[in-house]
């Protein structure tokens, strides 16, 4: 484990020295945080939004059964914020996405990733280091910015049926489970997508394309084609998994010695 965790180090003190991945690790999640939170305190105390959504019948999905026992203004509220809340997926994608693609592909087009092959290190080793690299801070970015955005949301709304709501176990499920397994899923479409390309950027913009169903979900919940619920996130978690543990052994085959030092070029 040490030296797996040696590689993380050394991928952070090098990836984090290009402006670009400092953009995406700390402005985009910032943005994501400060903009709702904004909103939020422009529509404070406001039951506008519900009466103009027609009602609680009016309300797409199960968002009528979810906020059974408050308020119109609650709940108008919440529909709001659970908008935002899709966001935070997008972080724990673009984040490790962004890292592992100039980890990877960066080693790659400067020639230094053979010397590090010579060292006595296991493949397995090299992969889970540079996936930490990734995962790590995605992870932790993205539950402070939840945690930013359950704070300033009790401040501004000052409302704790509306915090009850944001913390329910589905939301929860989303951002503590289904956020780290997301990261994991762009960390071995990095490595993938590195094995056939040389540009840092092109593997970047590749791999981006899983935020594609993250907001498809989000349009879906929108427009009330889904209906969200705990089974169903926990559904989804699942499969994220499975499709996780694929990704790892297809990423693992394509990170092989042999490969990397005949077909790297």
């Amino acid at each position: 484990m040490s030296k797996t965790w040696q590689v993380t180090l050394k991928e952070w003190r090098e990836v984090f020295k290009n402006k670009m991945v400092l953009y995406v690790v700390i402005l985009v999640p910032l943005l994501f945080t400060v903009l709702p939170l904004v909103i939020l305190f422009q529509m404070q105390g406001s039951g506008e939004i519900a009466q103009e959504m027609g009602g609680m019948e009016e309300l797409p999905g199960n968002m009528a059964a979810v906020c059974e026992g408050v308020s119109s203004a609650v709940c108008g509220q919440y529909f709001i914020v659970i908008q935002f809340l899709m966001m935070f997926l997008m972080m724990p994608v673009m984040i490790p996405a962004t890292i592992a693609s100039y980890s990877i592909v960066g080693e790659k087009t400067t020639r230094t990733l053979e010397p590090l092959l010579a060292t006595p290190i296991t493949t397995i080793e090299l992969l889970l280091g540079k996936a930490l690299s990734g995962v790590l801070p995605a992870v932790t970015v993205t539950w402070a910015a939840f945690g930013i955005f359950v704070t300033g949301t009790w401040f501004i709304m000052k409302n704790t049926e509306l915090i009850s709501l944001v913390l329910a176990p589905m939301w929860l499920v989303f951002i503590f489970v289904i956020g780290p397994l997301l990261s994991i899923l762009g960390v071995c479409s990095a490595v993938m997508i590195s094995s056939r390309v040389n540009d840092p950027r092109a593997a970047e913009q590749l791999s981006m394309f899983l935020i594609l169903p993250v907001i498809g979900l989000l349009m879906a919940q929108i427009f009330g084609v889904i209906e969200l619920s705990l089974n169903v996130t926990i559904w989804f978690a699942a499969i994220l998994l499975i499709l996780d543990l694929l990704m790892m052994y297809i990423a693992t085959q394509l990170f092989q010695r042999e490969t990397i030092l005949t077909k790297w070029k």
